[in-house]
Parts: C-alpha cells; sequence; structure tokens
C-alpha cells in the first residue's frame, strides 16, 4: 500500500509539471549565450582599443599572389595561345610514364565524356547528341600543341569552360596535356 501511494503522489506531480508547462515558451535557460548569440555585422568596426580604425577586410598589397599560387603566364586572348604553342611541358622526362597514366585517369573522369577515350570527339555526350562538333584531335587544322592544350584547359575555349578549377595543381593540367598529345600521336598513325 505504501508503494502504490508513492507511485500515484510521483505521477500526479508529473501530471502537474507537464499540465503546467508552456509549450509555446521555452524553459529556463541555464547559458543564454550559446542559445542566442549576439548578432554582429560582418566587418563591423569594434573600437576595443587594439584597433583604433575597427576591424574590417583589407584588400591585398598590390602585385602580391596567394602562398602556393603561381598564375598562369599567358593571358587569356588569341595572341596568348599563340605564345603558349611554344610552351614546353615542365614535367620530368624520367617520369613520362608515370605522368601520362596520371593523365589517363584524369583524362577518364574530365575529358573523355566528351572528347571520346581515344580522343576522336566521339565521346558519350556526343553520341547522345547531348552536344556537337568536338573536333577529333587527330585533326590537321586544329595544330595543337601541349602548350595550347595546358591553355585550352586552364582558360577554356569556344563552348568548352575552363577546367583549371577541377584539377588539384598545375601538375595533373600538364599530366593531361601530354595524354592528349599522346592521344594525338595515336590518332595520326
Amino acid at each position: 500500500m505504501k508503494l502504490l501511494g508513492k507511485i500515484s503522489v510521483v505521477l500526479a506531480l508529473v501530471l502537474f509539471v507537464a499540465a503546467c508547462a508552456d509549450k509555446n515558451r521555452p524553459n529556463y535557460q541555464f547559458m543564454p549565450n550559446m542559445y542566442e548569440g549576439v548578432g554582429y555585422e560582418t566587418y563591423q568596426g569594434v573600437d576595443n582599443g587594439l584597433f583604433p580604425e575597427g576591424t574590417e577586410a583589407m584588400l591585398p598589397v598590390e602585385g602580391t599572389i596567394s602562398r602556393g599560387y603561381m598564375p598562369y603566364e599567358f593571358e587569356n586572348t588569341p595572341e596568348g595561345k599563340e605564345l603558349a604553342r611554344l610552351n614546353t611541358s615542365p614535367l620530368d622526362s624520367l617520369n613520362l610514364e608515370e605522368d601520362l597514366a596520371a593523365g589517363a585517369e584524369l583524362y577518364a573522369i574530365y575529358c573523355a565524356v566528351c572528347h571520346g577515350p581515344k580522343g576522336d570527339g566521339q565521346g558519350n555526350l556526343v553520341k547522345r547528341e547531348k552536344i556537337l562538333g568536338v573536333p577529333s584531335y587527330s585533326d590537321a587544322a586544329r595544330n595543337i600543341t601541349v602548350g595550347t592544350t595546358y591553355h585550352t584547359i586552364y582558360y577554356g575555349l569556344n563552348s568548352m569552360g575552363s577546367y583549371a578549377s577541377q584539377f588539384a595543381n598545375e601538375k595533373e593540367m600538364w599530366q593531361v596535356s601530354e595524354y592528349v598529345m599522346k592521344l594525338k600521336g595515336d590518332l595520326t598513325k
């Protein structure tokens, strides 16, 4: 009997608390800053004594570049592409087989869907007629070199956009450029 009384008292307290709780208003917050943060404006001036003009985003010094980034030396113009034509690959000729294997993998991921696995312009998207006019690497009128291939990957050409953002670094773009030249050689045999 005593156990039944204790259970009924606890049950009555739970029902009383549940009935009195307001579901539209949260209960007490012990650390309100964790729930309701202070709304700072982006780059607003903060007068904290350390920075007399406040804190704000500053422009980088003119002529500087980001760490680990080297800009491409040729412009995105027809003249820049002609200058890039004379550019040679900086890849080490001793590791050419490894570079071609890595270039083949990257080509299969990013390029073969349009240009075809053989470089003949017969990728899946061309076969399904989703895009048209992808020329073969063996087309003599194109006169592609490793430098112009890199330039095209970097800036894009005609309806092909830039693929520079797809690659992790410049080395990968040069590997694909070298592989494209291998495909061109295979097609012209």
